[in-house]
């Protein structure tokens, strides 16, 4: 991964934040906006292709799913320029950023879709939970309080897959 580099003095935003401070929270958050992307990409992907008896349902779950994912995205991106950082510029930067594994599989079963995404979800809490203690440890309060609302939304919807597949071989 990239570290986030220092804006140039026509993007610099004054933050109270130190450089060192300000640089951890924003490869931080530029890491979770990456795999925001990745993950909206795979829950869109898997909402497209899905088939089955339960389609319908899947089909919307994942549609509400990803619409909150993306929209998650602009106020990320924004944090990190609030701080005084700069953010993801193209599919490119996301990957370099990005650990959540894209799937190009040509079929996956609708249970191993809602199960893959249930783990991403779960591990998109983690790289939250783990951005928030950079975050609080910067005593970046608006981060912190951000990286909440995130946590709670990821938690959500590994909940809602999980809940699911309960029963499904």
């Amino acid at each position: 991964m990239s570290k986030t580099t220092a804006s140039s003095p026509a993007l610099a935003t004054p933050t109270d934040l130190g450089r060192t401070d300000r640089s951890q929270v924003a490869d931080a958050l530029n890491g979770v906006l990456a795999d925001t992307f990745a993950l909206y990409l795979k829950t869109k992907n898997f909402h497209w292709h899905m088939s089955g008896p339960h389609f319908r349902d899947y089909h919307l779950m994942l549609d509400e799913q990803a619409a909150q994912i993306i929209g998650t995205t602009d106020d990320i991106a924004e944090r990190v320029r609030k701080i005084g950082a700069t953010t993801l510029r193209s599919i490119g930067d996301i990957a370099r950023h990005q650990s959540t594994a894209d799937n190009d599989a040509e079929f996956v079963s609708p249970v191993a879709m809602l199960r893959e995404l249930h783990a991403d979800n779960l591990t998109m809490v983690e790289a939250l939970r783990h951005a928030k203690e950079i975050a609080d440890e910067a005593k970046d309060n608006g981060t912190s309080g951000l990286i909440d609302t995130w946590t709670d939304f990821a938690e959500r919807r590994a909940w809602f897959l999980f809940e699911a597949t309960r029963g499904e071989a």
